[in-house]
């Protein structure tokens, strides 16, 4: 027999082992999760006699579209003003400075503090921003919110208490939730993701005492743990991951509550969905880099290690959905021709199994978020997550083998478009139509192919495979040259 069908057929089955692994750990964290909130969250603490000093900070750069709002939004936080200050780290270049300006001396007009903070360059951008903004200050605490974000007015009241009962409490990350979710289809499909992370995984973890992260935004941080931990970082994409996992391995605890809300906004065109995408797998892959020898050598205990590296490797995930998806074609073929195979695809189909608990660890999460939703519309929504998340493996495994080789690329923020429509999207691009999204157009071509082959072939197996790659690449390509526009 020829060495390259049973190559084919070795490598398919060890990503399907992959995926099942993956898998696996998201079921884990659902059983966690659920557990945590058949317990009961625990109370919140009751109100201090003083509040402690709070740094709010709000880093931007070239957001004219929401600047005004997240500024006014902050203003409007409901906290003792002798003990706040609200920090606009501001890096633009463009008509933001003077928006940003303007509110800023309007609420200082009102008797706030607040400042218009400028740097001579975009050094370290955000970690290197919010760097700066800390030397010289003292206050206690620091809540950071990205210019997407509009916390309500009772954020730092909810949320500070959870500090003051216990010393090694590090930070309090809140739920995001989102101001344009029902906006059109790709900010539905953003959502349901998201909420699995935040009301499952983030649950999960807490829950069972294993490492969460810091979600960059929509949190508070004790400044002695930021201190303790060595600061900001600009070596990663993810300086919110890396300082979250040098801080707790340095004993620092992380608490998650899912009751409070951040609302924030969605990318709502495909370019800002994909530079978000390419900054969180790339960072996740480079903070992994960073520190997954470090998380072995430590003292922690084996199910914290384990759930770590699983952490820290989720966005590894997209290499593997990738390499297994272009074997698929070929293998229509070695169905076909190689029919000593056929027990070793029966085998493999049994892997296949692997999906399910991912179908359990969403339709969990799409039940917390949605409660009244009825069960029928979650199948279809489910798949199409499911396709557009493949037809994003290209640009996100790229984003990873960038991050593990340690190539350098630069910060891109996420553009957002506030209330404006699509002249407002228009004005911050961060790519066009470029070689990537041709390639993405080839390959849904290529999936459609070995989707014709196995029908040719009279053999289904691989089907509801590439139909899901289909539609998820075409997807992909049609809305990247749709908001080109």
């Amino acid at each position: 027999m020829a060495v390259l069908p049973i190559l084919l057929v070795v490598l398919y089955g060890l990503c399907l082992l992959f995926i099942l692994g993956f898998s696996a750990g998201q079921w884990q964290l659902t059983r966690l999760a659920l557990r945590a909130y058949k317990q009961g969250l625990p109370p919140a603490p009751p109100a201090p006699a003083a509040w402690p000093t709070v740094l709010v900070q709000l880093p931007l750069y070239n957001e004219q579209n929401v600047v005004e709002r997240v500024i006014d939004a902050c203003a409007a936080l409901n906290y003792p003003t002798d003990r706040l200050h609200i920090q606009v780290l501001d890096d633009s270049n463009d008509a933001t400075v003077a928006l940003a300006a303007a509110r800023v001396a309007h609420h200082v007009a009102r008797g706030l503090r607040i400042s218009h903070v400028r740097r001579s360059d975009r050094q370290g951008f955000k970690a290197g921003a919010l760097r700066y903004g800390l030397e010289g200050n003292t206050d206690e605490y620091v809540a950071i919110f990205d210019a997407d974000f509009v916390p309500e007015a009772d954020f730092l009241k909810r949320v500070i208490p959870y500090f003051l009962p216990d010393a090694k409490i590090g930070v309090v990350q809140t739920r995001w939730g989102h101001l344009n979710e029902n906006e059109d289809l790709l900010t539905r499909l953003q959502a349901f993701g998201l909420n699995a992370h935040f009301l499952i995984e983030q649950v999960g973890r807490t829950f069972a005492g294993f490492f969460i992260n810091f979600n960059g935004t929509g949190g508070v941080w004790r400044r002695a743990c930021i201190d303790d931990a060595g600061g900001w970082h600009t070596d990663t994409l993810t300086e919110d991951l890396d300082l979250s996992y040098r801080a707790q391995l340095r004993g620092w605890r992380f608490l998650y509550r899912p009751d409070i809300v951040a609302p924030a906004e969605l990318p709502a065109v495909m370019d800002a969905l994909k530079s978000q995408q390419f900054r969180w797998t790339k960072g996740a892959a480079e903070t992994a880099r960073k520190h997954l020898g470090q998380m072995w050598r430590s003292a922690q205990p084996l199910p914290v290690k384990l759930q770590a590296t699983f952490h820290l490797l989720n966005s590894s995930v997209y290499i593997v959905i990738m390499l297994m998806a272009l074997l698929s074609v070929p293998l229509v073929f070695v169905r076909a021709q190689y029919h000593e195979f056929k027990a070793v695809f029966q085998l493999a189909s049994v892997f296949l199994l692997g999906f399910a608990p991912l179908i359990y660890y969403y339709y969990t999460a799409w039940r917390l978020a949605h409660p009244g939703k009825p069960l029928w519309r979650y199948p279809g929504f489910f798949l199409l997550f499911l396709s557009v998340s493949m037809g994003l493996a290209l640009h996100n495994a790229r984003a990873v083998i960038l991050g593990w080789l340690g190539q350098r690329t630069p910060f891109v923020r996420t553009p957002k478009a506030g209330t404006g429509g699509p002249a407002k999207r228009r004005r911050y691009r961060t790519g066009g139509v470029g070689e990537l999204v041709v390639l993405e157009g080839l390959l849904a071509l290529y999936f459609a192919f070995g989707l014709a082959a196995g029908i040719y072939f009279d053999d289904f197996g691989l089907l509801p495979f590439h139909t899901l790659l289909t539609i998820g690449f075409a997807a992909i390509c049609y809305y990247s040259v749709r908001d080109d526009k």
